[in-house]
């Protein structure tokens, strides 16, 4: 399975970064997720509770962070076991990069992941469509995450595209996601899970 998606966010770059590399921020973010833990050098342990369709488990899983180029990029390697319910591996590659026009930053993505057992089997349509939930709704929580923390950027922008009229909010590209992604982040860390 490979999907891709990228993302406005109203803080800055740096906010991102440093958000996307907090395992607490992770933690609340990712729907069902109740451990994210630092284990090494850009290494994390994580579990985290996932129902698709008939089949529920809780996950254990890593995730290695490679070729990190703070506040721009990172690799991600995950894999995680949920027992019968299967298993789940893949990579990801997220992007951090100032946004083209105005204030804020754009998140990106690409995640590659395999699953296997009986997550797998109750078939790629249902898998595909829960983890595009579990994408929308990591990347809600990170918005109201990212609101409570820098009020001040999510007013500045609101300010801005009520100015410039209803055309100039920034627009969201689909998010057929992830991982964790990573993200993982984070938003990465979603698709991860649930491939898992």
């Amino acid at each position: 399975m490979e999907m891709q998606g990228s993302r406005h966010l109203a803080v800055t770059q740096q906010q991102a970064w440093d958000a996307l590399n907090d395992p607490e921020v992770l933690k609340a973010c990712i729907p069902g997720c109740d451990k994210v833990e630092a284990t090494g050098d850009n290494q994390y342990a994580v579990a985290v509770a996932v129902r698709v369709g008939p089949v529920a488990a809780r996950f254990n899983g890593r995730i290695t962070l490679a070729d990190v180029q703070a506040p721009n990029s990172y690799r991600l390697a995950f894999e995680g076991q949920g027992g019968p319910a299967g298993f789940g591996k893949g990579t990801a590659q997220v992007r951090l990069a100032p946004a083209a026009e105005g204030a804020g930053c754009e998140l990106s993505y690409d995640v590659t992941a395999q699953v296997g057992g009986k997550i797998a089997q109750v078939g790629q349509r249902l898998v595909d469509g829960v983890a595009r939930s579990m994408a929308d709704d990591f990347f809600k929580r990170f918005d109201e995450e990212m609101q409570r923390r820098y009020p001040q950027a999510y007013a500045v922008e609101a300010a801005t595209a009520a100015a410039a009229g209803p055309s100039a909010a920034p627009a969201s590209k689909g998010v057929p996601v992830w991982v964790w992604i990573v993200a993982g982040v984070l938003v990465l860390g979603a698709i991860y899970w649930l491939r898992r």
